[in-house]
């Protein structure tokens, strides 16, 4: 077992007081590795609080440079880094709140070239792509190598999140048999409403390290933002899937 020093036992000190957790759970925390794809509004909150939990190992992956339009929402985003690398800026500040994390940036999204090598390298994935294709791919990827996954999406003030246990629990092609076709790259959104998605899947994330709780599998929860209203629907897994169809 992964042991913590005596600063990561004071960092830590609240959340290992969490019944369940202990000094084991931040063991495991510590001992783990996440992929989250993208660190735009959704993936920067998410790694944000992963990394403040003490997981030991993130793997980010989004290409491209900072723009103004992402310093609404995309929190690890600052000022004086437009135009240059998101992955890089998100390390940086990232390790200004836990220098005691290992960082792998992918400079580029998640795609058909170079998902199944990236997934191969996690425990598990926290999905904050946009992107279908992207979302898609890695749900594959996450059945094909039984990985967990989380994966989260957003939309104006509307938001979800379901948790994926391959083999035991419905995936996202289950919801989604096709590409929803009115999907676009560019969409209303407000950071917060990212930020709240967000915080839900770095928590079934430490959930499914450390064993505690019960996570979103077999769930879809949705929620409206304007209304604040939550619905939870319960899902199944389809027999007819391409992706984990029940006779495969």
């Amino acid at each position: 077992m992964i042991q913590l020093t005596e600063k990561e036992k004071a960092v830590y000190e609240w959340q290992m007081s969490v019944p369940g957790v202990g000094e084991e759970g931040q063991q495991k925390l510590k001992g783990a590795s996440v992929l989250v794809s993208r660190v735009g509004g959704l993936g920067s909150v998410v790694a944000y609080e992963l990394a403040a939990a003490g997981v030991g190992k993130l793997v980010l992956a989004h290409g491209g440079n900072v723009k103004p339009s992402d310093l609404n929402r995309q929190l690890l985003m600052t000022d004086d880094w437009l135009g240059k690398p998101r992955v890089e800026s998100a390390k940086g500040r990232l390790l200004e709140l836990n220098p005691r994390l290992e960082i792998e940036m992918i400079h580029s999204n998640i795609n058909e070239e170079n998902a199944a090598e990236v997934v191969s390298q996690v425990d598990m994935i926290v999905d904050a792509a946009p992107l279908f294709q992207e979302r898609f791919l890695m749900n594959r990827e996450a059945v094909a190598q039984n990985k967990p996954l989380v994966d989260c999406a957003m939309y104006e003030l509307e938001a979800q999140i379901m948790t994926i246990l391959p083999g035991q629990s419905a995936c996202l092609s289950c919801l989604y048999p096709e590409m929803p076709p009115a999907w676009k790259r560019e969409f209303p959104v407000f950071g917060a409403v990212s930020g709240t998605v967000a915080c839900l899947g770095a928590m079934e994330a430490i959930k499914l390290i450390t064993g505690i709780g019960q996570p979103l599998t077999n769930t879809l929860l949705t929620m409206d933002l304007r209304d604040m209203t939550f619905e939870r629907i319960s899902l199944e897994r389809a027999a007819g899937c391409k992706i984990c169809g029940k006779e495969k």
